[in-house]
């Protein structure tokens, strides 16, 4: 029997979660095209059964406003389901070629390098707004991490005559080397000193 690969192409068996946290929110069972059509969207809680390049390809159609009352706001973007597939499989072939490992391995890694432990939660305590640092959720952690790295590639990609695959694949690459210069990755050391100094 023949093994179910990723888009015919890449295997995501030999796949591991090195973060004992996120093992259960990081789904790698082999899919051959990542789109479930929202099968899975009435029902709460149940993201982490998606697999993780559809999570990653549905949060690049809309990749979140930041800031608060949506000061950059993602509004423009459209799903255009097929074109971003193109797009994926391209980055793809770019990080194997690059880095001569599966790419689902340096998504994964991107992630896990991508995804905060701590954040800063803020509360009213009386006539003063308190902040404190609390742990993390690990599948807000995925979430966030996503996130970052679709806002990363977003902000890259716009009116940028480099093509959006190439852009997808230089984060990528960054964010599993955990480079600060990767904007996911700087995001959750931002995060995580506010965290400190919250503390």
């Amino acid at each position: 029997m023949e093994k179910m690969l990723l888009f015919s192409r890449w295997d995501t068996e030999g796949v591991e979660v090195s973060d004992p946290g996120l093992r259960d929110q990081i789904n790698l069972t082999p899919v051959l095209l990542p789109r479930s059509e929202g099968r899975l969207a009435p029902v709460q809680f149940q993201k982490s059964r998606i697999n993780i390049v559809e999570r990653f390809m549905n949060k690049l159609m809309v990749p979140g406003h930041r800031g608060k009352k949506h000061k950059l706001t993602s509004g423009r973007c459209v799903g255009q389901t097929l074109n971003l597939y193109n797009h994926i499989i391209k980055a793809f072939e770019i990080i194997e070629k690059k880095t001569k490992k599966n790419p689902v391995l340096v998504l994964v890694k991107a992630i896990e390098n991508s995804a905060p432990i701590e954040e800063v939660a803020s509360y009213r305590m009386g006539g003063i707004v308190a902040r404190n640092a609390v742990v993390v959720t690990p599948q807000r952690r995925v979430d966030l991490a996503l996130r970052h790295l679709a806002q990363g590639i977003y902000k890259s990609s716009f009116s940028n005559r480099r093509p959006l695959y190439e852009v997808i694949a230089d984060e990528l690459i960054t964010a599993s080397n955990n480079d600060s210069k990767s904007f996911a990755v700087s995001e959750r050391n931002r995060l995580e000193k506010e965290a400190e100094g919250a503390r």
